[in-house]
């Protein structure tokens, strides 16, 4: 009898004696975000911040712009544009002064609004000037103007972006997910349009207004907090203060010319 190869009987051996190796249990994989648990103010121990933002030394003569570039922004302007950096109201305030809570919210998560801040290219500059928005709230960008424009926010933390829009187009859609006080935006087509917006994780915030200064932070659970007053020309300042259960805290800011 001939004797099969070895090797052939090795396979044949090792074939017959090899079993099927068990499959590894499948883990499911979720595919659903995990909820976050927003905080909810209690209405009944909520308190408020109120304000003003003084100015202080010699009020500052506002620049007139050329915009001669441009025909139809210098038609539009006729009687000439100037420059916003540093608006003192009549009464001797401060306007386009961004305040919000710096510190003493830690730990809180707060659901963005829903409702869109819009900014408008409308006479040849950014309107509002200064403004804030919560990080995930939506930003609808309009063009009111009969030429095209250019939005283009110098993010730093956020993701910076550089948008062209033509008249009468639909709005953009945009959004900053990230806590960045403040970012500048500015226009690469007409080199005088200037805005800032202070995105931040929370709904507390505001800017002092035309024609008096003031501004208000409702709605505040009770605590210790920072707040800061934010200026493009003359900085930042800061004041820590308690708001009490159903308290209303006066805050006053004073910034100084030369």
């Amino acid at each position: 009898m001939k004797r099969l190869p070895f090797v052939f009987v090795t396979l044949v051996f090792s074939g017959c004696n090899s079993a099927p190796k068990p499959e590894k249990a499948k883990v499911p994989v979720s595919t659903t975000a995990p909820k976050v648990e927003y905080f909810h103010v209690d209405a009944a121990t909520a308190g408020a911040v109120h304000g003003r933002v003084s100015f202080a030394g010699k009020k500052p003569v506002r620049k007139k712009i050329d915009v001669s570039e441009d025909p139809m922004c210098a038609k539009m302007h006729a009687a000439g544009l100037y420059d916003e950096s540093v608006v003192v109201n009549p009464n001797g305030t401060l306007a386009n002064v961004f305040v919000y809570v710096k510190q003493g919210l830690e730990g809180k998560t707060f659901e963005p609004s829903k409702e869109p801040v819009v900014i408008d290219q409308k006479g040849c500059r950014f309107a509002p000037r200064v403004f804030g928005i919560q990080t995930g709230q939506p930003l609808n960008v309009v063009n009111s103007d009969p030429v095209t424009h250019n939005i283009h926010p110098l993010a730093q933390v956020n993701r910076a972006w550089n948008q062209s829009q033509d008249p009468q187009t639909e709005p953009l859609k945009r959004r900053f997910l990230q806590r960045e006080v403040m970012i500048r935006v500015k226009c690469n087509i007409h080199s005088w349009m200037r805005a800032w917006i202070g995105a931040v994780e929370h709904p507390y915030f505001a800017v002092s207004a035309q024609p008096d200064g003031s501004f208000e932070l409702p709605n505040l659970p009770p605590g210790d907090y920072t707040i800061e007053a934010w200026h493009e020309v003359y900085g930042v300042q800061e004041q820590k203060i308690t708001v009490k259960p159903s308290g209303k805290e006066d805050v006053s800011f004073t910034f100084k010319g030369e």
